[in-house]
């Protein structure tokens, strides 16, 4: 690893700044190996996890036009699609939860609450991917979350009472 981008991630991780880790992502996937890689998003998880902890501590909702907020709900979104991924539906379930409850943009929460629908449903990924989720949508919105969902998955989000 060079020397540079050691030091610029030790300063990212020593003032907790997650968004500046997702600035050297595409750096670190060059220079690392697998297990090193690992350990790299480990620790933006780890960080993310403790943001989550003071904002429930302080009963603060977070703000994603607000750069480390958007980095947190990044990387927690990230580890709520890895436990849907694993089939862990219910963790991924209660992860979606805790996202639509944690961020102030409705629209955001609207969505964490449909993949809410979805693993509680039992869905896969590839299911929900496949008949919920509108990609094409999603991708021409540059989220980093599935922002777009099929009229069937809303008719359905309505259908059980919306799950708020």
């Amino acid at each position: 690893m060079s020397e540079v981008l050691k030091e610029k991630i030790l300063k990212a991780q020593a003032e907790g700044d997650i968004a500046s880790l997702y600035v050297l992502e595409g750096e670190a996937q060059e220079t690392f190996e697998e297990s090193d890689l690992i350990a790299y998003y480990a620790n933006i998880l780890d960080l993310a996890l403790e943001n989550l902890t003071n904002a429930l501590e302080a009963a603060r909702t977070m703000d994603i036009s607000e750069v480390q907020d958007y980095a947190t709900l990044r990387a927690l979104y990230e580890y709520a699609m890895e436990h849907y991924s694993a089939g862990k539906k219910a963790d991924a379930s209660a992860l979606f939860e805790i996202l639509a409850g944690l961020c102030s943009d409705e629209t955001f929460s609207k969505a964490m609450k449909i993949h809410q629908l979805g693993a509680d449903a039992g869905l896969s990924i590839d299911i929900f991917i496949a008949t919920i989720a509108d990609v094409d949508a999603t991708h021409r919105a540059s989220n980093f979350y599935i922002s777009h969902f099929k009229k069937e998955a809303l008719a359905a989000m309505e259908r059980t009472g919306s799950k708020s």
